[in-house]
């Protein structure tokens, strides 16, 4: 079901599941020791029924389909899986590396979001 919508709806869930994933992340300090996948899921619900705007845009039918949501499950495990492979920029890793060296701090990434997380970390620090 979740291929027979507009690309344009398809892309607005995955951007949806990605913001959503790497916000949620941020807020447990990328620690995979607190990632819940219940309270991910409970969020991205959250989300997707008070704030996106596509979400109206899917008939009630298709909301409600057991295909729909094995097919949003399998979308969120692809997504998911593409953020925690997608390598830090060479531009955030010369970044990061600097700001360390600073600070004489250590932090490890593994994926560019949360690359991008650490960098906002160490930069507040610096400008702190």
């Amino acid at each position: 079901m979740f291929k027979s919508l507009s690309p344009n709806l398809k892309s607005s869930i995955t951007r949806s599941i990605t913001q959503t994933f790497e916000q949620y992340m941020a807020e447990i300090g990328w620690d995979p020791d607190r990632y819940d996948m219940n309270d991910f899921m409970k969020r991205w619900s959250e989300y997707i029924t008070k704030k996106a705007l596509w979400y109206e845009k899917i008939p009630d039918d298709v909301k409600l389909s057991a295909e729909f949501h094995e097919d949003i499950a399998t979308r969120i495990n692809e997504v998911i899986r593409k953020v925690l492979s997608e390598p830090p920029s060479e531009e955030q890793i010369a970044s990061i590396q600097q700001m360390q060296e600073k600070l004489e701090t250590q932090y490890f990434y593994e994926c560019k979001a949360e690359a991008a997380y650490v960098e906002s970390e160490l930069k507040k620090r610096v400008d702190a």
